[in-house]
């Protein structure tokens, strides 16, 4: 998700004119309405291209990418909005869509994910808006016969100074339309910035408060059937045969079918969809993973452990400067399997008819899946139409394509529309999970305390090698080490290896990915050699920070002291607390988080306040950072604190939220979010916020109890005796 990649500035840029609808601006894509037909010769409509300029001066601003709570539907019209001169509170947003044009430069796919969609639309999109700036100035300064440097732009008006003549952008869309696309426009410096920086409330808000906006689950289409499936509860087993007269003698119900996960009962509605898949009766397959189970993959990890992985980082001699060293320390780091868990369960709708597709997805890979509906149904990918919903909640697993394929594929077996919903058991039982990780760790000390070496294997699963296959090299998965290979301190013999091993439990992208449990273990295990050497926390990882080479060290410096300064490090807590810190790069940004925590009268932990610092570069609006780092830390306390997915006889053990649980209300600390100034280029902020958290929790309570949190989630037991 992190590959590099770049947009030409003259391929970035077209311009369409449609006579009597004003000037479109952005990326040419064959325009077509919603309904699929061809445009009409001076409709208003929705035009495939990022800025458009109506008539009657709306700037409407088309996004390609998929709102899932980070705020792109605020920000990227907000990169618009300051280069076009206009107020972002009367821009327009709409949903784009599948289309190469839309590709994120960042990775080449257009897709929401890593943190990346305003880090890779920073300079597109401002440079879209500069020039259709430029453009209208361009057509005001032909109209008036005056020199374009006497023109000014601003509030969505030309103004000619010295005449006082005004034109707005509505009356002058179509001269601009005539115009030459400028090819290498200057944006604005930040000194003169109006909007990026400003705290703006979110353009989304509104429809999704009066209920107009328009989530997956939402999607209705005439003839609309719902469909669910009875999917094998062993990973990798298939349906040998199923019964389906008592599931259709159930009223609603119109067809019984094979899907490619497993046996579809399709309906008039979801109830009669789950009534008929609970009167069915299917023989399974289980095949070889029947027989696995949590506590069989541990042990066999803790086996493969023993051995020497593919090496990710190695400097210095680790192995030796252990041997020499005056103290050693060991530890073994366990974090479990995570669903992603989001609270709109997947869904997906779909109409296959005779040579074309269309798809209503909350989804957040539109590239792959516009591949794929073509793939099933046999028409060209030219005759596939991706409707993007807003998304409640992705955190990866809408990366994944099982509820897209299952919609399509279903829809052109019965030959109607048809609505695939899962219910929340579906969700939890089949989901591509956040890999576990077994973590073998080893640190030795010279006679000052000082760390002269770190050793780190860890053994987990694959992403890489099934959802990206041709980023897996040479049995490499960057992500799997991520945060731990690039360790920033100042040790001068450092050695890191990944062992890889796949029990067949299917995992995938969870938010923050590697860096979820990386840092937890990194962090985590920094504290134990800050209390073996009698040092403070902050002290130590200042000291090494501010001896490291790495390019990354000062800015996690910055975010480290400003985050404890803001919680107050080295005074006394309240009574019965105590605090904890961690600081982590990830997506392009830097957070460090203090946790105050306590415990509570039966020894569960109780995490009180969280004070976050993020430097996440030149910020867009500061109310999105806030509600992120809000959002991933309560993401991130739900893993520490609940989260676990167990396997037994080859099937998820959990089911719903009363045993795989997220953060409660009543569980919520106060967090306080402070932005540290930067001029550097824009960092992610949707996944930033999660990896500190579990090991700032985590080392509050060693520094309150005395005891280690070595394995996940957090256990009362463990903080006993």
């Amino acid at each position: 998700m992190n590959a590099p990649g770049t947009m030409a500035r003259r391929d970035f840029l077209s311009v369409v004119a449609f006579a009597g609808s004003g000037l479109v601006l952005g990326v040419h894509v064959p325009t077509r309405r919603r309904d699929g037909a061809p445009d009409a010769p001076g409709a208003e409509f929705a035009p495939n291209a990022f800025v458009r300029v109506a008539t009657d001066g709306t700037v409407t601003v088309v996004i390609g990418y998929s709102e899932m709570g980070q705020g792109i539907l605020t920000a990227l019209p907000m990169l618009v909005a300051e280069e076009l001169e206009v107020d972002p509170a009367t821009i327009r947003f709409e949903q784009g869509p599948a289309a190469d044009e839309y590709k994120n430069p960042l990775f080449g796919l257009q897709a929401t994910g890593g943190s990346s969609t305003v880090r890779g639309m920073w300079e597109p999109m401002r440079r879209a808006g500069a020039a259709a700036r430029e453009m209208l100035l361009a057509a005001a300064a032909a109209r008036w016969s005056v020199p374009r440097s006497d023109l000014v732009a601003a509030n969505g008006t030309v103004t000619h100074g010295s005449s006082g003549r005004r034109a707005s952008y509505g009356s002058l869309t179509q001269a601009a339309s005539k115009q030459t696309v400028p090819t290498d426009v200057a944006l604005k410096p930040a000194s003169a910035w109006k909007v990026l920086g400003r705290r703006m409330k979110r353009l989304d808000s509104l429809p999704k408060v009066t209920g107009r906006a328009q989530f997956g689950l939402d999607v209705r289409v005439p003839g609309m059937l719902v469909a669910v499936v009875a999917r094998c509860p062993v990973f990798g087993g298939r349906a040998t045969h199923f019964e389906a007269t008592a599931a259709r003698a159930v009223p609603g119900v119109r067809h019984v079918v094979e899907s490619p996960s497993g046996v579809a009962v399709v309906a008039d509605g979801y109830w009669a969809a789950l009534k008929g898949r609970e009167a069915l009766s299917v023989t399974w397959d289980e095949g070889a993973t029947a027989a696995q189970s949590s506590d069989a993959i541990r042990a066999r990890w803790v086996q493969l452990a023993q051995q020497p992985g593919i090496t990710a980082r190695h400097e210095g001699q680790g192995a030796d400067a252990l041997a020499a060293a005056a103290r050693r320390l060991d530890a073994v780091y366990e974090a479990p399997y995570l669903a992603h868990a989001t609270m709109e369960p997947m869904n997906c709708t779909a109409r296959v008819t005779a040579g074309a597709v269309e798809v209503w997805a909350p989804t957040q890979f539109q590239g792959v899946n516009k591949q794929l509906a073509a793939q099933i149904a046999g028409v060209p990918e030219s005759a596939v139409q991706i409707h993007t919903t807003l998304l409640g909640g992705g955190f990866g697993r809408r990366a994944e394509q099982d509820f897209l394929v299952e919609a399509v594929s279903i829809s052109k077996a019965v030959g109607a529309p048809v609505k695939v919903v899962y219910s929340r058991e579906d969700d939890i039982q089949h989901d591509f999970y956040r890999p576990a990780v077994y973590n073998v760790l080893a640190a030795g000390l010279d006679a000052a305390g000082n760390p002269v070496a770190w050793t780190h294997r860890s053994v987990s699963s694959s992403i890489l090698a099934r959802f990206f296959p041709q980023m897996f090299h040479d049995g490499k998965d960057e992500n799997a080490y991520e945060g731990a290979a690039d360790i920033p301190y100042a040790i001068p013999n450092i050695h890191v290896d990944w062992i890889r091993d796949e029990p067949g439990v299917p995992v995938g992208f969870w938010r923050s990915v590697g860096s979820s449990h990386t840092a937890w273990v990194k962090e985590s295990f920094l504290d134990e050699i800050a209390a073996a050497s009698h040092t403070d926390p902050l002290e130590l990882r200042r000291r090494l920070l501010g001896a490291s080479h790495s390019p990354s060290a000062p800015r996690l410096l910055g975010a480290l002291n400003a985050a404890a300064e803001r919680a107050g490090w080295g005074t006394a807590p309240p009574a019965g607390r105590a605090r904890g810190l961690a600081v982590h790069e990830s997506f392009g940004s830097f957070v460090a988080e203090v946790a105050e925590v306590s415990l509570g009268g039966d020894g569960t932990p109780v995490v009180h306040r969280v004070v976050c610092a993020v430097d996440c570069g030149q910020i867009v609006n500061p109310l999105t950072i806030e509600a992120q780092m809000q959002s991933a830390i309560v993401y991130g306390l739900s893993a520490a604190l609940h989260g676990a997915i167990t396997i037994d006889k080859g099937r998820v053990v959990q089911t719903n939220f009363n045993d795989y649980a997220p953060l409660r209300m009543a569980e919520m600390p106060r967090v306080e979010v402070f932005i540290v100034p930067s001029t550097e280029g824009p960092g992610g902020v949707g996944e930033p916020g999660t990896p500190p958290i579990a090991p700032a929790v985590c080392n509050a309570l060693f520094a309150l109890t005395g005891k280690r949190v070595r394995r996940l989630p957090i256990r009362p037991e463990d903080l006993q005796g």
